[in-house]
This record gives structure tokens, sequence and C-alpha cells, in this order.
């Protein structure tokens, strides 16, 4: 449930800040207001896309935090799966906006945008005033009915879409194999020219690092040897050197060590450096002897490394690449000197593949069908709670041309809304108030089926009055039984169903003009019911009507 909204310093938002209730949250107020900027800024902290200008003027940042209270183990679930961990169970969205750029958080960590998005869906479902014209687009009847379907077709749909895949992959392979027997034979030449280059080389692992060190010794060597030489010279010959300074003081050390203790133990730590410096002599020796080479060694060294780096530019950066690219060539020869038989074996993986598309694909449109039998008949029924008294609707299924990833099913929500009206696609029946009121239905099908805890609506009540705007109202109470819902909207019958009522405002001072939010007493909805029944004039009898709306309203729920 959502339990806070803070905005702060967007476009006529100075800084507000809600606690929403359980149940049905009403937001109402005059034309202008600021309505579209509430439910824009929750829009933004789910991770809507947002432009500079929204951010209020002379702001430096924009910011908006939303606070969730979590209790279905569903969606706690749902959760731990994305790594996110409700934290002494509430989760905290916020999104802070500067110019150009903005920062995502979830619990105060910051995360990708993609995260937040995945996270609210998990948490929120947002009706805007247009989405209901997405109904007039066949292409979405098919997602309404399996996000209906939900975890039932979960498993099956997956494998279809890996199978369709793999089945398109194979449909590629194929395609792509058919070529004349003369591209064929160059091809087949070409890449025995080029496995036999890499396998006259013979490339031993770790060769090209190995000849580089030893080939940037032997460019330094005359150097290192003069340096090795002196360093030698200073430690191991001649008078004054350290090795006989050493020799010098062991003798002195020796004598000494005959009359004291500590004279003795100072005499074996010079006797340990000195046999110390005999083995670094020794290693010394060695190590300028290796430097010996001659023009012939380096020759050749030069050559065998300008050979890899021939094969590098055109095979690999790393002889592992080389390696793998020899592999993938030998594995297209056997291709090709045995072509006929590839092609047959290619063919029978795609007759495989197709018949296990077709198998999953025929299982998902069972399952399919079975739900949408069931959606149908919830959606008729909710669509006669609002007032559509003789509608028949039907989930139409057609095969499609060819297969796609989600199986094989055409989907078409038809509609009846008279007596002897045949059923008819949506797009050729609906208006806009009705299209506003079956969508009403169908979010509040998919609310008791999901797990998404908060629905808000943006004027649901678009094109719609009276007996209908009557019906709409007890809809949306039914829903709030179960569910959180915040609604905008214009009309007194929804209004007066609110179990938490709010007003948004907008006042203008002598240098801005901001919107303001705050929760209404009882006394103080039902004077807003009185302004919204009777528009600039609230009489005595509007407001005896706005009574008796509340009192209707809470006989009602």
């Amino acid at each position: 449930m959502l339990q806070n909204l803070h905005v702060k310093n967007l476009a006529l938002i100075d800084e507000i800040e809600v606690e929403f209730q359980e149940g049905l949250n009403i937001l109402t107020g005059e034309t202008g207001a600021g309505k579209s900027i509430i439910l824009g800024s929750v829009n933004l902290a789910l991770g809507g896309k947002y432009q500079k200008d929204m951010i209020r003027e002379g702001a430096e940042y924009g910011f908006v935090e939303l606070t969730f209270s979590i209790e279905k183990d569903e969606q706690i679930q749902k959760l731990h799966r994305l790594e996110v961990y409700p934290e002494d169970g509430m989760i905290t969205l916020s999104r802070r906006l500067m110019r150009g750029r903005s920062v995502s958080r979830i619990n105060g960590e910051t995360v990708p945008i993609s995260l937040l998005k995945e996270v609210a869906e998990i948490l929120i479902d947002i009706h805007g005033q247009h989405e209901h014209q997405s109904l007039l687009y066949k292409k979405n009847h098919l997602g309404i009915t399996d996000a209906f379907a939900g975890d039932y077709i979960a498993e099956v749909k997956k494998d279809t879409a890996d199978a369709y895949h793999q089945y398109k992959a194979c449909e590629k392979e194929l395609k792509e194999s058919v070529s004349e027997e003369g591209e064929r034979a160059k091809e087949l030449s070409f890449l025995q020219f080029e496995v036999a280059e890499i396998l006259d080389a013979d490339l031993k692992p770790g060769e090209d690092e190995e000849l580089e060190t030893l080939y940037r010794r032997m460019s330094n060597g005359k150097k290192i040897a003069d340096q090795t030489a002196e360093a030698y010279r200073y430690t191991s010959e001649g008078e004054g050197s350290a090795s006989d300074g050493l020799s010098r003081a062991i003798r002195m050390m020796a004598d000494a060590a005959q009359y004291d203790e500590r004279a003795e133990e100072l005499y074996g730590q010079l006797v340990e450096v000195d046999s110390l410096l005999n083995d670094f002599n020794r290693e010394l020796s060695d190590y300028s002897k290796s430097l010996e080479y001659s023009e012939e060694e380096f020759y050749e060294t030069e050559k065998r490394l300008n050979e890899i780096n021939h094969l590098k530019t055109k095979y690999g950066s790393t002889l592992e690449e080389i390696a793998t690219y020899c592999r993938k060539q030998e594995e297209r020869i056997r291709i090709l000197e045995d072509y006929d038989q590839y092609v047959l074996g290619l063919k029978e993986r795609c007759r495989q593949a197709e018949e296990k598309l077709l198998t999953s694909s025929k299982a998902l449109s069972l399952i399919r069908k079975e739900q949408a039998k069931i959606l149908e008949q919830a959606i008729t029924e909710g669509l006669k709670d609002l007032n559509f008294a003789d509608v028949r609707f039907q989930i139409s299924f057609q095969e499609t041309a060819g297969y796609t990833a989600d199986g094989m099913d055409d989907v078409e929500f038809l509609i009846s809304m008279n007596p002897g009206q045949p059923l008819r696609p949506l797009a050729n029946v609906a208006s806009g108030g009705e299209l506003s009121r079956i969508m009403l239905a169908i979010k509040a099908v998919m609310a008791d089926r999901d797990e998404v805890e908060t629905l808000i609506f943006d004027e649901i009540d678009v094109g719609i009055s009276g007996r209908t705007a009557q019906k709409v109202s007890e809809k949306m109470a039914v829903i709030g039984r179960k569910h959180q819902v915040i609604c905008i909207t214009h009309l007194a019958q929804i209004a007066a169903m609110a179990d938490c009522h709010y007003l948004i405002e907008k006042t203008a001072g002598f240098s801005d003009t901001k919107t303001t939010i705050r929760q209404l007493g009882e006394e103080e909805s039902m004077m807003e019911l009185a302004r919204i029944l009777g528009g600039a004039k609230i009489t005595e009898t509007v407001i005896e009507n706005a009574k008796e709306m509340k009192e209707l309203a809470k006989h009602t729920k």
C-alpha cells in the first residue's frame, strides 16, 4: 500500500507531503489546480520520463519519494527475486531530478531506472487518462489475456518463446546454407588455406608472451650486460669490493668471537651475510651468461614474433582466439566437404524444432483459451455492474498466419452492447466513455487476480454521467474493499464514495503560484461535493444534495 507521497520543486509544487489511507482515496480540485501534476509526480518516482522544464522555476533540482508498506507474501517473494528487500515491512522509492539527469534510489540505495520500473510493477498499477484508448488496438488484447492468466501460462509461454527462437535460428541457418556449388568450392579452398596457415605455424600456448619477454631482453642485452658486470665487480671482484670487505671483517670478528658471546653472535650473522652475498654473486654470474646470444638467435626470435603478430592481425588478438577461429573454420570445412549430408541434417533439425514449437503453441493455446473463458465471464459481469445491462462480451481466437514468440493465437475483444446486435470489435462499437468503463471492468478483474496492492485511476469518469456515473462509483468502492485505490475525479458520485478525501488547490502569491494538497474532514468533504455539484454558486439546496449523496454513499458501501 502507498503510505506516503513527498514531492519537492516540481512544476507548481513547492513542497507537499501526503499520507494516503486504505480503501478508496479520492482527489478532487478545480480544473487547472494541478491534479495531473500530482499523478505525474508519482509516475516520475516510478521511473517515468521527465523533461528538464518539469523542475520548478528557480529550483536546482526536483525530488519525488514514495513509501510503500508491504504485507503480501507474493509481493515480498517477487521483490526478493529482484534482490530488493523491504526494511521493517517498508519500501521507499525516490528519484532526484536534475537538469539533464536523474538519480533513482530504493531504500536509499542507488539503482538503475530499469530496476525501479520492475519494482514499481509489483507495487502499483496506474490507469492514465487515455489508457482506455489502448483497447482500440487488437495487438493489446493478447497481452491483457495473458496478464490475467499469469502463472497459469507462465512456464508454457516461456517454453513457446524458447522453441520459437530455436526454430527461427534453425530456419535462418537453413536459408543461409543454400549456395552455388562454385561458391562452396571457393569458400572451401579459402578456408583450407587459412587453417593450413594457422596449423603450419604450430603455435604453443603462451609462446607469444615468452618471445616478447626474450625479445625485449635481447634488444636491451648490451646495456643490461654492462650494468650486471659492473654490479658484479662491486660485490665479488678485486680489492675494495663488498666480498673483499666482508672477508676482512670476518677475520677480525673471528678473533673477537673467542672472548665474548655477543661478539660470537655478531660473527655468526656476518658469516650468513657472506654466504648470502656468495649466493647472489653466483646467480648474478649465471644471469650475465644468459644475456649472451648470437645475432642469428636474435633474428630467429624477431622472425617468429613477426609471424605470430601477422596471424593475430588476421585471426584474433590472442593465441586462444586464433585457436578458436581455427576450430570454427575446420568445422565449416567438414560441413562443406560433406555438404549434402549437412543440409539433410539441418532440415531434420528444423523439422524437429518446428514440431516442438507447434506442440508448445497448442499447449499454450489450450491453457490460454481456458483462462480466457474465465476472464470473459468476469468482464461480462463487471460490465453489467457498470450499467451495460444487455452486454455480451467475447474473447475471440483466430490462428495467426505463422508462428510467433507468443504462439499461434490472434486474440480480439468483441462486444455487443444492445439486444439483437452482433458481436463486433471494440474499435467499431465503443465510444470514449464506454471504453473507459470497459477498461475499469478489466482493471477490476485484473486486480482480483493480480497481487498489486495499489491502483491509481486518473479521471476514469471521462465521458460518463448520471446513472452510469453512480455505477462507476459503486464499482470503485467495491475495488476499494480489497485494494488501495487512489482516484482523481470530477464526478460527485465517485467523490462521495471516498474513504479518504483530498483537495488539490492552486494558490497565487505576489511572485509565484503553488499547488497544494490537503486531507479533508467530513464537513469539508461535503462542501467540496457541493462545489462539484453546484459550480460557481453553492446554494442550500446544493449543500443538501451533497449531504444526501454522502449518506447514500455510506449505505452503498
